[in-house]
């Protein structure tokens, strides 16, 4: 376990010096790589088979919308199992729905429910994983190892996507699907043989997984500093998300020229890793914190200029800006860890990752229907304006104090609100 020692400026060398990190960075990035892969070859072959635009675009986005479903339903056992088996098995299912998507003739609607149903086992997936990383790491160490798998995220879905417009159409897609559960199976592999075999934090009881899943995420919900630590990574993503999903249809109602549209939209990850490598890197930790109202402004103001008459290029700058913001979740990152029961760790870090999903998945359908009435470009400025409005409900504010105070007259009752301490969401 990787722990900084006291005044150690952390590097992202030395978080890379973890092994444990070393093993989940390089098998999320690999991972990110593979699914983009089978989701847009999945995309391009509903599409071949039905000539239906509707039916695409739900291929490529019915992986997001189950995952609710699965957090309420199996989101405890992200801490009731040993980390290293249900990461490498979360692989091996990815996995077997690539290849029974390759080798398997099936109807549209068949591939599409097989893919929602392994969509199931996500939240579970990833809140072991955030949750193996937020055990492993510690401090400084922990915030960097974060802007390092939020830029390789960024990377792996840029290169990705291009690289799967390549492999569909040089392999074709179902041989492309194959490369795609090539990469979770070696995935698979690098985690049971890279990672230790850790205990789960959690105890099973004599109440079932559902019901222990509901519980405990009423009981995160309930909390009102996880909630609003919740809410506010939720909403300003989703916002963003919303407004992006019409930068298609608004580059064609201006008459850009072709081409504009893709370059508007490569303009957000790039942003997104540059944010993340400065704030990460270079901004200090309670100025990290201080910077989350401003840098989530940092990702409304720029789509206001969607309303005017702007032409393309400084729109791309605009988003790039609005990239940079995204770097706001890295002034949450220890306040969101510290404010969570360790054995509860993996379901809650699992709801975050599903709540982001899901909201990022609602915000582009009720965009486009707003849209219908509405110009493309007000709709991204109005989106703008309400990712302004969580801003203001974002600012930190230290409780340190009011925590001690309340334990020295003896308020403190062991609810989680009294033990959170870095900040609060005003």
């Amino acid at each position: 376990m990787y722990v900084p020692e006291p005044g150690d400026m952390t590097t992202y060398s030395a978080v890379l010096q973890n092994r444990a990190f070393r093993v989940l960075f390089g098998t999320r990035t690999l991972s990110i790589l593979a699914d983009t892969l089978r989701i847009v070859a999945l995309s391009l072959l509903v599409y071949a088979a039905t000539d239906s635009p509707a039916l695409a675009a739900l291929a490529y986005g019915i992986g997001f919308l189950p995952q609710l479903l699965g957090a309420g339903l199996i989101g405890a056992l992200a801490d009731r199992v040993r980390p290293r088996r249900l990461i490498a098995l979360g692989y091996l299912a990815e996995a077997a729905v690539a290849l029974l998507l390759a080798a398997v003739p099936m109807p549209v609607w068949a591939a599409l429910a097989l893919v929602a149903v392994a969509a199931l086992i996500t939240p579970v997936f990833n809140g072991a994983q955030n949750a193996l990383i937020a055990a492993t790491l510690h401090g400084e160490a922990y915030v960097l190892g974060r802007s390092l798998a939020n830029v390789a995220s960024s990377l792996a879905q840029l290169v990705g996507m291009a690289g799967a417009g390549l492999a569909v159409a040089t392999l074709g897609g179902r041989r492309a699907m194959l490369l795609a559960a090539l990469g979770h199976l070696i995935a698979a592999a690098w985690t049971r043989l890279g990672l230790t075999d850790m205990p789960a934090v959690g105890r099973a009881d004599d109440k079932s997984l559902t019901a222990a899943s509901w519980r405990g995420n009423v009981a995160l919900l309930r909390d009102r500093t996880v909630r609003r630590l919740l809410l506010v990574q939720w909403l300003p993503p989703a916002f963003v998300t919303g407004a992006e999903a019409l930068i298609i249809p608004f580059a064609a109602g201006r008459g850009f020229p072709a081409g504009a549209a893709g370059w508007l939209l490569a303009a957000i990850p790039v942003g997104m890793i540059g944010g993340n490598l400065v704030v990460g890197r270079l901004v200090g930790p309670a100025r990290r914190e201080r910077l989350v109202p401003a840098l989530i402004a940092l990702m409304g103001l720029p789509c206001l200029a969607f309303a005017a008459p702007v032409s393309w290029p400084p729109l791309i700058g605009a988003l790039a800006v609005v990239g940079v913001g995204f770097a706001f979740g890295l002034g949450l990152q220890e306040a969101f860890r510290d404010a969570l029961p360790e054995e509860g760790r993996g379901q809650a870090f699992g709801l975050l990752s599903t709540g982001l999903m899901t909201a990022q998945g609602l915000l582009p359908a009720l965009a486009g229907l707003l849209a219908e009435a509405l110009r493309p470009g007000v709709v991204i400025a109005l989106l703008g304006a309400a990712t302004l409005l969580t801003a203001g409900g974002a600012t930190p504010r230290f409780v340190r104090r009011q925590h001690r105070r309340e334990q020295q007259q003896g308020t403190g009752d062991g609810g989680r609100d009294d033990q959170v301490e870095p900040l609060l969401l005003a």
